[in-house]
């Protein structure tokens, strides 16, 4: 049966417990905001002792379900101020679903400044000093966790800027080759994890039996189905593994959605020097890898290895959010500079899209240049050194603005824009305004069938039918993100009638249930409720639920507005 492992952060003592009635048959999203709601004053400071950090595996993970390897964190904001659920790849949700352990918890606060590290066995739990790890890059702390606890052991990681506690921290998770590619990236949950002097999380299940399956044969035949679909899809099975997520760059841009130069352009000249093909290219001539999974268990692989003119590695899991962040709406168009840039964030431990976004704001207010990659890479050097200009950049593009007097600022609820203008993509619009994560594209992907054309077709300039497809991709997103399941899935459940029904089919058969499609529907919506009531709670109202005024100008080449009123956007999660 499984537990919750409770890690007191002042006494430095752990517990298990059982899982109350209350969150029995919760994974992932469902369980992190759940806990987050009944357990986090919504008023609290995010990096005091009030707040908590949970890490949930997914209701599918540790199973052979294929892409079911995502792991959600969640804990009170400290850049949005509101509830956050953030999610990645690595080793970790599988293997704390094989120990039993359905949801870790750090709580309290140390009165100190000493840092500790977690180690979680088969049959121990150990809480040690990490002193000889303060201070260290992602990269090479993760290199000499890998040297002492083993390859593919389960390693999440904070570098400099979550010991300082600054609000774009992300927590880095170890990849496939042990470098720190998958990233607990949005909402500064880096910062919280610092707040609780807790440098690094070790998780081994060697010792471990598989899990357990109600049904074997059941479970066997839905996902060889799942596979087949996830394989079949053109996005899934042919684009994201030809070009990652970057295959999205020229798509994007040709859309006339591309965010340039602080959003005031939808297409940016030099797209295709920091295109899916361009990185592609460079790859396969120095070396790299084109195409490689987030974590055990992936048939998507839309992750890579991107290497340096000398053939070494520069980074790893280089996105098209990374490449937007860095490159088109900072005008910079050197994608060396670029991966260079991403690669310190990984290392230092800094959310891509909000720092990326903050180097356009650093631009806006004169710090910088507009496109000198050159100056943003020693701009976020400064991080590190733990410098006042780098301190203002790691706490995300809205602090960014406050510091230097700029009022152009995409952002929702502080947190940045991702890589779509909603002028021009009204789907993914609705999603950054109404989410309780802040703006976020992955909350509800309206990309689908405002660009992309899947799951149907919906006019991408114009309101009508936008709002109604956000709700239903929140929905639906929320119940991915519960049971553990790589997002990009959903490119081939919105096309194929039996997608819904092969993840519940997948579900019943791990767990002897009965589950239906409006079953998962019920779960989506019960997340998104409880998110709601946190920021409710937090002292959020309607009027948060709305993109800044800076969309209200006519975006080229399409010279469309946003246009949503803040009532209009309230029906989106009304329900």
């Amino acid at each position: 049966m499984s537990k919750i492992l409770r890690i007191n952060t002042e006494k430095l003592t752990f517990n298990f417990e059982d899982i109350p009635a209350e969150l029995a048959g919760l994974g992932g999203r469902a369980l992190t905001s759940k806990m987050v709601l009944n357990e986090v004053p919504a008023t609290c400071h995010p990096l005091g002792a009030a707040n908590k950090l949970i890490m949930a595996p997914g209701i599918l993970s540790g199973s052979p379900a294929a892409n079911s390897g995502r792991l959600s964190v969640g804990a009170k904001s400290p850049l949005t101020g509101g509830i956050k659920e953030s999610n990645s790849g690595g080793f970790v949700s599988q293997k704390l679903a094989r120990l039993g352990i359905a949801a870790v918890v750090l709580e309290g606060k140390p009165a100190g400044d000493a840092y500790s590290m977690i180690v979680i066995k088969k049959d121990s739990v150990e809480i040690l000093p990490a002193d000889e790890y303060v201070g260290m890059g992602n990269y090479e702390a993760i290199e000499k966790l890998w040297t002492t606890y083993g390859a593919k052991t389960g390693v999440m990681c904070i570098g400099q800027a979550g010991e300082q506690r600054l609000k774009a921290a992300s927590i880095q998770q170890a990849d496939l080759k042990g470098t720190p590619g998958r990233a607990v990236g949005r909402g500064g949950l880096g910062a919280v994890m610092g707040s609780k002097k807790i440098k690094a999380i070790v998780v081994d299940d060697k010792g471990c039996d598989r899990l357990t399956m109600a049904d074997p044969d059941a479970f066997k035949a839905a996902n060889k189905k799942w596979v087949k679909m996830l394989n079949d899809h053109p996005v899934t099975g042919q684009g994201l593994p030809g070009l990652g997520t970057a295959v999205l760059v020229n798509v994007i841009n040709e859309s006339g959605s591309l965010p340039t130069k602080n959003f005031r352009d939808g297409r940016f000249e030099h797209a295709q020097d920091i295109s899916g093909e361009k990185m592609v290219e460079n790859i396969e001539a120095r070396g790299g890898i084109v195409a490689e999974g987030c974590h055990p268990g992936c048939v998507i692989k839309c992750s890579q290895v991107y290497n340096s003119a000398d053939g070494k590695q520069l980074t790893a899991g280089f996105e098209y959010e990374t490449l937007w962040a860095f490159g088109a709406h900072t005008t910079i168009k050197d994608i060396d500079d670029i991966a260079m840039m991403d690669r310190l964030c990984d290392d230092y431990g800094l959310d891509t899209i909000d720092t990326g976004v903050a180097i356009g704001i650093a631009m806006e207010g004169g710090l910088l240049e507009w496109g000198d990659g050159k100056a943003a890479i020693e701009l976020i050097k400064e991080v590190a050194k733990g410098t006042g200009n780098g301190k203002i950049l790691g706490n995300g593009a809205a602090f960014v603005g406050d510091a230097l007097g700029v009022d152009r600022l995409p952002v929702v609820k502080r947190q940045a824009f991702p890589a779509y203008d909603p002028r021009a993509v009204k789907g993914v619009g609705v999603t950054y305004a109404t989410t309780p994560m802040g703006a976020d594209h992955t909350a509800g992907y309206g990309v689908t069938a405002n660009i992309l054309k899947v799951g149907g077709d919906i006019d991408p300039l114009k309101k009508e039918g936008n709002i109604e497809l956000s709700q239903n991709l929140q929905i639906a997103t929320a119940a991915i993100d519960a049971a553990g399941l790589c997002l990009f899935v959903a490119f081939a459940v919105l096309d194929n009638e039996d997608g819904v029904q092969t993840i519940v089919d997948l579900i019943n058969a791990q767990y002897g249930l009965s589950l239906t499609p409006d079953d998962v529907v019920s779960l989506g919506k019960s997340i998104l409720n409880d998110e709601k009531e946190f920021n409710k709670r937090a002292g959020f109202t309607k009027a948060d639920d709305q993109l800044p005024d800076m969309f209200d100008e006519k975006l080229p080449p399409h010279n469309v507005d946003w246009g949503f009123s803040t009532d209009e956007l309230q029906e989106t999660l009304n329900f």
